[in-house]
């Protein structure tokens, strides 16, 4: 039961609070003040959609929350917050933040609401096929249906994912395989042509290097080299000191400057290039040749073709193994068609007794608002194709309003206050199956007179079993409500507001006096339709 309602900057609405009460709770008001909205900021609360400009304006955000009271005394506390700036809404269940879907889920047992956009649905072959899922008792074969069709679906998808895929490699099988022996002929690696490039350029510095030890040697060794002229100047100057003494120092410069230079000379001997991994400059240019062509040839970077490689591999791969992939996934397809087959014929029979079932519960329904003790329902099964070879038997609903008359769609005959009365039956056969909120936008729109009386007797006997909020123009409804709420706009400084009061029993009897013209006319209704309460 929906105890209380609060609505916070919402279109017109400011601030509103309403406390619901058991039974038949009335909304009227004239058309336009809102009464429609109010029952839409339930759905939003209850996981519809709502557009950031439905914010009022001025405000940052609307809120709407609810305290729902469980079949065991369970409160139940529903939040929720549309933001203008961002149009995005957060939910909180008992106050901690949740999720849409959770909520959604929650919908079932806590709210069913019908309203005269419900009609089109009501005319659509999907809606009729869910209303008789609706009330099966195996609702298990429903979930393998489910599971089952998703993973036919799903294998299906795959096998022509590969189909595809087979077809638009197998043409460039060929081509594919030829890139593939050029790339693995040259063998290239990741790196190494900026390797190659450092050791082409080591090697010059060392050739290099390797010409300026040889003309050093050849001066210190050559003919009259310095090593025999620098000891023949020291053997002159040992001369020139004995003679000289002052020479001494000049001469023991140039013996220290031999000793060197015969160190010097040693040195160069042993000195020795590496030549590295490869044999020669020349191998190490052969290779970047090779791999310039490679480049050339296929128009790419050393590391795309690496990149290249691998793909060309997973693809010859592929090809390989893409016909056996199929061959699997025919057979899983098979098998996966052959159980779904069964289930749906398992589900074909629940399903026709089950809409034998609805049909004479909805047969008694509408005979008791108004409509002819003929009225005869039927459902009919027509094949419709869920996989190619698997046919599912859907129903649809017919009706015959006459004897005499053949079956026909509802869209076919059905006038907008039949189709009213339709819905309120569904309702009604929905609500024994638990006892959520039922909300009634309108669905007495169309009918009138003792249809109109029947409309309310069974509204009535319903909201003696669960909750009910009516929005209705009609004040012979009105004044069955056990609390009646008055929707009306009014402008203070500038602004407009919707409001909602609860009426006390003096202004119930005004209201419905409106809603029956005003006027002593409406007066006379007004006591006559509160005397008969």
């Amino acid at each position: 039961m929906l105890e209380l309602l609060r609505i916070k900057s919402l279109a017109l609405i400011d601030d509103l609070s309403l406390e619901f009460s058991p039974g038949l709770n009335v909304l009227t008001g004239e058309t336009g003040a809102g009464k429609s909205f109010i029952m839409r900021a339930v759905d939003f609360l209850t996981g519809e959609a709502l557009d950031r400009d439905m914010v009022r304006t001025g405000a940052d955000k609307a809120m709407v929350e609810a305290l729902f009271v469980m079949e065991d005394g369970e409160e139940l506390v529903l939040r929720r917050e549309l933001n203008r700036e961002t149009g995005r809404s957060r939910m909180f269940l008992n106050d901690q933040l949740s999720s849409r879907d959770a909520v959604r889920s929650l919908r079932a047992a806590l709210i069913q609401h019908t309203s005269q956009h419900s009609q089109q649905r009501l005319l659509s072959p999907a809606f009729q096929a869910a209303l008789v899922d609706g009330f099966l008792p195996k609702q298990e074969l429903l979930e393998e249906r489910r599971v089952l069709l998703a993973s036919l679906r799903e294998t299906a998808r795959k096998k022509d994912e590969i189909q595809q895929r087979l077809a638009g490699l197998a043409d460039r099988r060929d081509f594919m395989e030829h890139q593939l022996r050029e790339i693995e002929k040259v063998g290239p690696k990741p790196g190494e042509e900026e390797s190659l490039l450092r050791r082409k350029e080591a090697l010059r510095e060392r050739q290099r290097a390797s010409q300026s030890v040889d003309a050093a040697l050849d001066l210190i060794l050559g003919q009259e080299g310095l090593t025999d002229r620098t000891s023949a100047l020291c053997r002159e100057l040992a001369r020139i000191g004995e003679i000289f003494p002052d020479y001494e120092p000049e001469r023991d410069a140039m013996e220290a400057f031999r000793e060197r230079l015969l160190d010097l000379e040693v040195r160069l001997r042993g000195q020795r290039m590496d030549d590295g991994p490869y044999e020669s400059l020349d191998d190490i240019e052969s290779r970047l040749f090779d791999l310039s062509r490679l480049k050339r040839s296929l128009n790419r970077s050393l590391e795309s073709i690496g990149q290249l490689r691998d793909e060309l591999e997973e693809h010859l791969s592929f090809l390989d193994a893409g016909a056996l992939d199929l061959k699997n996934l025919d057979k899983e397809e098979r098998a996966l068609a052959s159980r779904l087959e069964g289930v749906l014929e398992d589900l074909y029979k629940v399903r026709s007794d089950t809409a034998k079932d609805v049909a004479a519960r909805l047969e008694k329904e509408l005979a008791g608002l108004g409509f002819s003790e003929h009225v005869r329902i039927r459902f009919e099964f027509a094949a419709q194709e869920l996989h190619p070879g698997v046919q599912e038997h859907k129903p649809r609903l017919l009706w015959i309003p006459n004897p005499g008359q053949p079956a026909r769609p509802l869209e076919e005959i059905a006038s907008g206050g039949e189709l009213s009365r339709f819905l309120l039956a569904l309702s009604s056969l929905g609500a024994e199956e638990g006892r959520p909120t039922l909300i009634f936008d309108e669905v007495d729109a169309g009918v009138g007179g003792l249809t109109l009386t029947a409309v309310g007797e069974r509204i009535r006997a319903l909201a003696r079993r669960q909750q009910i909020l009516l929005i209705t123009h009609w004040p012979q409804l009105a004044g069955l409500a056990d609390r009646h709420f008055q929707v009306s706009k009014e402008v203070r400084n500038g602004e407009t507001f919707t409001r909602c009061v609860g009426l006390s029993a003096e202004q119930v009897r005004q209201e419905l006096s409106r809603m029956a013209g005003g006027g002593e006319r409406g007066e006379v209704l007004a006591y006559k339709i509160l005397e008969e309460r």
